[in-house]
């Protein structure tokens, strides 16, 4: 590792007090902008709205939408953060994010996650210049998403679990070596997110800075690393195969909340918390059909396999 990333400067500001003068390339989807353009007044030199997480996807809106914008902003989620990110670094503009829901830790990240060859990939982009909070924005998001982005923090249950089981057997590489002062920060950002659950899953706004603070702070611990093992193993891998065998569609707190759930069990934790927070959230745990959780459990070692990915307890599941 010869790169440490850092977060974006963070303003706690409402959208109608931003003031931007700058050309803006506004990266975005219909239901975010519809909530909040009212509040929002921005010099908009071109829309684009990503409904794909490929690069050529991205590549090809961009040569379809030339604009003299000098800034690209980032409205909405997880999609559109990872695109906006892609498209700044391409075209070398400052990029500023404004996220309408808490729903992943993208908004926060240097990296934009694509779908290739059945799995998620990620790929080294850049953090945002800025990322403006408005909590009451957040706070009147729809309540299957404001707080979503509590999965990427309740992964560290299991992430790290699975982190600890590689080291075990000898299968972290180097990089990766499991360190116990991490592994134990890591439980920390565990233990406050399952502390502010329910006061974010009702949109109190303390509670959703809470969440936020969470998420900042698993960010910027596997960012302190270089890698995501602290917070992602086999509720991810879970995730992203059951996705390739259902096809797009839910969102990646839909996907991983299940995960948790399966994985924590499988790894034998008290499963409990994680439950209660995850409900609290309104993160719902029944939307994968019984028959594609049971082909994705049967399939998970060998898809692991097959990608490439970080051991864990998904690469033994023959076993059990």
């Amino acid at each position: 590792m010869n790169k440490i990333w850092n977060l974006p400067k963070i303003d706690l500001l409402p959208f109608s007090e931003i003031d931007e003068k700058r050309p803006v390339l506004l990266v975005t989807s219909s239901p975010a902008w519809n909530a909040v353009k009212p509040n929002l007044h921005l010099n908009i030199a071109a829309q684009i709205e990503p409904t794909e997480a490929t690069t050529e996807h991205w590549d090809g809106i961009v040569t379809r939408h030339p604009s003299h914008a000098q800034v690209v902003y980032a409205v909405g989620g997880g999609l559109t953060a990872d695109a906006a990110k892609y498209i700044a670094v391409k075209l070398n503009l400052p990029l500023v994010v404004l996220p309408t829901a808490l729903s992943v830790d993208a908004f926060l990240t240097a990296a934009s996650g694509i779908r290739r060859d059945g799995c998620v990939y990620y790929i080294e982009t850049k953090p945002p210049e800025n990322l403006i909070l408005d909590l009451a924005v957040i706070s009147a998001a729809p309540a299957s998403l404001r707080a979503a982005g509590i999965t990427d923090v309740l992964s560290i249950a299991t992430g790290s679990w699975d982190w600890r089981f590689a080291h075990e057997r000898g299968k972290n590489p180097q990089g990766m070596q499991f360190i116990s002062w991490v592994y134990e920060n890591a439980q920390s950002i565990l233990r406050g997110v399952l502390d502010c659950a329910e006061a974010a899953g009702r949109g109190d706004k303390d509670g959703l800075k809470t969440l936020f603070d969470c998420l900042a702070m698993e960010v910027q611990l596997c960012n302190q690393v270089g890698h995501a093992r602290p917070e992602e193993g086999s509720e991810h891998y879970f995730a992203y195969s059951a996705e390739n065998l259902m096809g797009h569609g839910l969102t990646h707190g839909d996907l991983v909340g299940p995960g948790i759930m399966i994985l924590s069990k499988l790894q034998e934790q008290a499963a409990g918390p994680l439950e209660a927070a995850l409900k609290a959230c309104h993160i719902p745990l029944g939307q994968i059909p019984p028959g594609i959780v049971e082909e994705t459990l049967r399939g998970l070692p060998a898809y692991c396999r097959k990608h490439n990915l970080a051991y864990g307890l998904a690469h033994e599941m023959e076993a059990k």
